[in-house]
């Protein structure tokens, strides 16, 4: 293959290879597709460029980034429609394991008992256990107090699932209020049970 040096063939290199990607790219990973380290700086023009060439074009999807890196995504306005092409329904949460979330995000690192005091109920370990499974939470220490307890914080894989690209873009709490109140109204069953609430 020849060698490549022009902008407009960097462009289609760096295109063809967030469309192939399964994960984002960082900037880092980018700049290995050319024979010569074209530098960071360059790097992000060329994604700026690139996401501008696509916004302009009016397209199904958008180049975004994420606090992992640089992916092509579907834009939020056609999801709907891709959402009758799934077989499998998106698993539903109680509003339990959402107000769990909701607190890590908002107060991390914080611990079992720190969630517990701020919801005023016990913590169901399997809330935690579901939370870590989707890859949303993670143990990051242990407070240095009795027991040492574990701290439990978002990971950037909860960043790049919600679209991203630092906690400092989480919608405020008033909308996460909104959120929670369509969790309850799409609960179907009864609330009788005192227990923690599990994943639906």
């Amino acid at each position: 293959m020849e060698h490549v040096t022009t902008p407009e063939a960097w462009l289609r290199i760096v295109e063809a290879a967030l469309l192939a990607a399964p994960a984002p790219l960082p900037v880092s990973e980018l700049r290995k597709l050319f024979d010569e380290d074209p530098g960071p700086d360059l790097v992000r023009r060329l994604l700026d460029e690139l996401r501008a060439t696509w916004f302009a074009a009016d397209r199904g999807v958008e180049l975004v980034q994420l606090a992992s890196g640089w992916r092509f995504q579907t834009r939020a306005e056609y999801q709907v429609y891709l959402d009758r092409l799934k077989e499998e329904k998106p698993p539903r949460y109680s509003r339990a394991v959402m107000e769990t979330l909701a607190i890590i995000a908002y107060r991390q690192p914080v611990t079992r008992g720190d969630i517990e005091d701020i919801r005023g109920v016990a913590v169901s370990p399997s809330i935690l256990k579901t939370l870590e499974s989707r890859g949303w939470v993670d143990v990051v220490g242990h407070r240095d107090t009795p027991g040492r307890p574990a701290l439990f914080a978002t990971t950037r894989r909860f960043l790049d699932e919600m679209g991203l690209r630092s906690l400092t873009e989480l919608p405020a709490l008033t909308e996460i209020e909104k959120i929670m109140d369509l969790v309850d109204a799409s609960q179907t069953e009864p609330a009788a049970a005192p227990a923690p609430e599990e994943e639906v």
